[in-house]
């Protein structure tokens, strides 16, 4: 889980541009949505094309999107939990 949440902020702060945000900076316990680094919907849509494609993790609806986009670790445990299923 440490090494996924470690990816996560790498990735994070690589394909949103956060040029003022090191990966450490990120909480994994923070919201990630309207939080400290300033995540807006067209961020959130990157962030979600990034887990289908690098993941195999779909994330199809509003619903699941706030609940796995809670934070870094509810997005962590959505992709342990969903690739380990995709994987089988």
């Amino acid at each position: 889980m440490e090494a996924l949440l470690a990816e996560l902020k790498v990735k994070i702060v690589e394909i949103l541009n956060l040029v003022d945000v090191q990966p450490d900076d990120i909480d994994e316990e923070g919201p990630l949505i309207g939080g400290k680094l300033g995540i807006d919907s067209i961020d959130l849509l990157e962030m979600v094309m990034m887990v289908e494609k690098d993941y195999g993790v779909r994330i199809d609806n509003k619903e699941l999107g706030e609940k796995v986009f809670a934070s870094l670790k509810a997005l962590a445990l959505h992709i342990e939990k969903n690739a380990f299923a995709v994987s089988r």
